[in-house]
């Protein structure tokens, strides 16, 4: 929830020729390579990560289409895959435990160097964590998401030699 993002978007192409833009076609962020895949009702843009050995966390993109006579309405959202979500969690628990031990022993203890202390790390660690995360995470989301929108806006250029 709290790494899930969506846009929405409107076209004016029909749902069909939408598609045919995406399905199929692969999107290279960062030398990873993200494949476009139909599922159902959506398309859904996901990481080949097989082959990685850093750890990156990655997104999992689904477009949602809706088609209204010649025009679409595009729904993007991207949430955090299940094998990635986990440590930013753990990370997010540990930065409020921080701050709230720190709230709690301001109360209790009354010594304002270890209150403010911990505040400070509590506060640093979720910092480095948001900036990771927007150099990462969200900089993957803000591509793919860029990506889907290049491609309702492109018009396809006429070909040479017919009228």
């Amino acid at each position: 929830m709290l790494f899930t993002r969506t846009q929405r978007y409107h076209s004016s192409l029909p749902q069909d020729v939408f598609i045919n833009r995406l399905i199929g076609k692969h999107v290279k962020i960062h030398d990873l390579d993200f494949e476009i895949i139909e599922k159902g009702n959506t398309l859904r843009i996901i990481p080949h990560a097989e082959n990685i050995e850093s750890i990156k966390t990655l997104p999992i993109t689904n477009v949602a289409l809706e088609h209204k006579g010649q025009e679409t309405d595009v729904v993007v959202t991207s949430h955090m895959r299940a094998l990635d979500s986990g440590g930013p969690q753990v990370i997010m628990a540990f930065c409020l435990f921080l701050m709230l031990a720190s709230v709690i022993l301001l109360f209790v203890d009354g010594q304002p160097q270890i209150t403010y202390t911990l505040m400070g790390i509590g506060a640093l660690i979720f910092a480095v964590f948001c900036v990771r995360l927007q150099m990462g995470y969200f900089d993957y989301v803000r591509k793919i998401h860029a990506y889907v929108k290049s491609r309702l806006e492109a018009q396809e250029m006429p070909r040479p030699g017919l009228n």
